[in-house]
């Protein structure tokens, strides 16, 4: 699952009001209190004051909608999933790009830099000698990001039919964003969309071949068909070669490598009776595939020392492959790591 990760920066905007006093003064005062909570971390607080200020905008005949979007991120950074969800969905339906332009002058007795609404700077400019540097600039846009945090939000609530529509939407406008490129594989496999899974991650590894992470998902999806076993334990591999102490990765090379063994050993004593040679067939096979996953075994327990697991499959590959003094030291480990955890 992915964390969800905001870190947008809010900024006050100028009001611009044809209204009575009284209306600015509410403005000045719900704005405050809604960025001093955001600045106290109080998204809970922050949210919901966010759509007051916006409402009373609008109702000013101003459509400010960068204060839904600073409502939508206080929801989702309070956690509050459902409401983070409803505002980033109305925002993309919008077009809403939070692109604004500021517009400052310098003061000539100050030298102080001032921000102006659009009516008072064009005023200014025209008419007034006490202001020079009049600039214009743009703020970048937030799309990319709607996409991306709307994502994150629909994932974390378990709805990743949701998040491919949103996803596919997203990677229209911006085909190369990499962020919904990783959801996107993570939508696939949220899904049930298997093929589609190793595809996008087939896909971000011809971009990025040394992501280690993305080697062992592979692995881990091409070692549940039984006809792309060998393509898995390459794929683990790679993970090991980019990350020497991946444990999770040595595991399942072990795993995959002697395959369900517990099946090998009832075929092994069913045929132990009647048909001794096909017996003794099956045992040698399994003493090769132990023996085969015996460095990776011993990876595993060196990447992960303390991990009974690791110790007990190691102790197991040293029973079949016949190194009784290693089966000794793992017991011994073993016992150790059994009355550390007691």
């Amino acid at each position: 699952m992915k964390k969800l990760i905001l870190g947008i920066a809010i900024v006050a905007s100028a009001f611009v009001f044809g209204q009575k006093n009284d209306v600015n003064a509410k403005l000045q005062e719900t704005n405050k209190a809604a960025m001093d909570a955001y600045t106290a971390k109080n998204y809970t607080v922050a949210a919901p004051k966010f759509i007051e200020v916006y409402n009373l905008l609008k109702t000013n005949g101003q459509d400010d909608k960068i204060y839904m979007y600073y409502a939508g991120l206080s929801y989702a950074l309070a956690n509050n999933n459902d409401e983070a969800i409803k505002i980033y969905t109305e925002l993309i339906n919008s077009g809403f790009t939070g692109i604004q332009t500021t517009y400052t002058a310098k003061e000539k007795k100050s030298g102080q830099v001032v921000p102006l609404d659009k009516t008072t700077w064009d005023l200014m400019k025209n008419k007034n000698s006490d202001y020079s540097d009049f600039k214009t600039e743009q703020t970048p846009s937030v799309e990319p990001d709607l996409y991306e945090t709307l994502t994150t939000l629909l994932l974390n609530a378990k709805k990743p039919n949701e998040a491919l529509v949103i996803i596919d939407k997203g990677l229209a406008k911006y085909p190369n964003n990499a962020k919904l490129k990783d959801a996107q594989g993570t939508a696939y496999y949220e899904s049930g969309n298997t093929e589609k899974f190793i595809g996008a991650l087939k896909e971000q590894l011809s971009k990025n071949p040394n992501d280690a992470t993305n080697w062992y998902n592979l692995g881990v999806m091409q070692s549940k068909n039984p006809a792309s076993l060998e393509d898995a334990i390459a794929s683990f591999k790679k993970a090991i070669e980019i990350k020497p102490d991946f444990d999770n990765a040595y595991q399942n090379l072990v795993y995959t490598v002697i395959g369900d063994d517990s099946k090998i050993v009832d075929q092994i004593n069913a045929t132990r009776k009647e048909k001794p040679d096909e017996a003794t067939k099956l045992i040698d096979a399994r003493r090769e595939r132990f023996a085969k996953a015996l460095p990776y075994a011993e990876g595993w327990y060196k990447a992960a020392p303390k991990n009974i697991d690791a110790v007990t499959a190691l102790k197991e590959i040293y029973v079949v492959t016949k190194n009784m003094d290693k089966v000794k030291e793992m017991k011994a480990k073993e016992t150790e790591l059994k009355a550390q955890t007691k």
